[in-house]
């Protein structure tokens, strides 16, 4: 009998397999590499999506527009897109109901230039424009578009600045139309900002939580405390550089209240607070800061410092005699407790009012042979021929 004999037979368990790491790039790098291409990639669509969208509408509204505009009766219209909304909308849901489709057609009809349309679809989404093309004056609907899209407004912040009235309180609001349309276009073409578009009057500074009786220094540090929040009712662009900012002039010393710098104006914004009424003296007070940072602080490049006196109460008789927007300095009032809104609408609206009417009045006293241009600059008529001139 032969005796069987079983092999046994050893399997080495083998550890599992290290990860090899990649030379001269980590894990934690590799995928935020990786995370950061998928992002991008997923904005781009999303931007392109977004303007083809815009595109889309644009034209929906331009071709229901050209439609109706060839009939004479508002009702059959109507009739007409209402049943074209419920086909659409059967066809393909939602987003083409009545009430969009007529968006689409008001969309047409206040921005009829194919050219400017293409140029805000790739910055702007539809719900922005749905906030825009309600306005009924054309240069403020320009304003909020182009400003919207140079800044990058969320549809939030859009919303709250329209609703805080961003254009009637900007000092380019209360300028000749045609002022107004000629900064607006250069925004639009070149992107040229200017310090009329930036600053404006009053400030909303209720973040703040002042209220009763307070000092500068107590203004001074509730900016600091909530300096998010007023950068965001300067605008964008400011930069933060300094508090009560040193000024030597011979032996004296002089504290600036806030420097800041404005990105795209490129140039340094000096703001003196008061609490008071501004008084006349502080013109040559903010002179003197502006010329001492222009001899010493402004860089290669950039423009001349420009100031804003920001005071609880101004006199507008106090600030046309004195010139203030010659020498760069703009006075504003603050707010730190907000009235309704119907009263602080009917308020600017008669600021701006007079405003313009007090530069009309300024240019119908000019002499015959100057004239104003929409920049605001002056030029010289020619010289009418005299009689015995004109017959040689």
């Amino acid at each position: 009998m032969v005796k069987k004999t079983t092999r046994t037979t050893l399997v080495k368990v083998l550890p599992p397999p290290q990860k090899t790491p990649v030379k001269g790039i980590s894990d934690n790098r590799l995928f935020g590499d990786i995370r950061a291409l998928i992002e991008q990639s997923r904005d781009r669509l999303a931007r392109t999506v977004n303007s083809a969208l815009v595109g889309l509408y644009w034209n929906i509204g331009k071709r229901i527009r050209e439609d109706i505009l060839q009939e004479k009766r508002a009702e059959y219209g109507e009739q007409i897109v209402q049943t074209l909304s419920a086909q659409l909308t059967e066809e393909y849901g939602r987003g083409f109901g009545l009430r969009n489709l007529l968006r689409m057609v008001r969309f047409a009809e206040v921005f009829p230039d194919e050219r400017i349309v293409s140029s805000l679809m790739t910055q702007l989404t539809w719900t922005h424009l749905i906030y825009i093309i309600p306005l009924e004056d054309p240069l403020k609907r320009d304003f909020y578009a182009e400003m919207c899209r140079l800044e990058r407004w969320s549809t939030r912040t859009l919303q709250d600045k329209i609703d805080r009235l961003l254009y009637e309180r900007t000092a380019i609001s209360k300028k000749p139309d045609e002022v107004i349309r000629a900064e607006i276009d250069g925004l639009r073409d070149a992107d040229r900002l200017t310090p009329d578009l930036v600053f404006r009057d009053p400030y909303f500074l209720d973040f703040l939580g002042l209220s009763g009786h307070y000092e500068e220094k107590d203004m001074e540090k509730a900016i600091l405390r909530e300096l998010e929040a007023f950068i965001l009712e300067l605008g964008t662009d400011f930069a933060f550089l300094a508090r009560q900012k040193r000024i030597s002039v011979d032996s004296e010393d002089y504290y600036l209240d806030l420097l800041f710098y404005h990105r795209r104006l490129r140039r340094l914004v000096a703001i003196d607070l008061k609490l008071g009424k501004f008084q006349a003296a502080d013109k040559g007070q903010m002179e003197l800061y502006l010329r001492w940072l222009a001899a010493h602080e402004t860089q290669p490049g950039e423009e001349t410092p420009i100031g804003l006196i920001l005071c609880a109460d101004k006199s507008e008789e106090h600030v046309k005699l004195l010139r203030m927007d010659a020498g760069g300095i703009h006075v504003a009032s603050y707010m730190a407790e907000l009235p309704s809104i119907e009263i602080l609408q009917k308020k600017l609206h008669e600021s701006i009012r007079l405003a313009r009417q007090r530069l009309a009045a300024q240019n119908d006293h000019q002499p015959p042979e100057m004239k104003s241009t929409a920049h605001g600059k002056t030029i010289k008529s020619k010289k009418k021929p005299s009689r015995k001139e004109h017959r040689k």
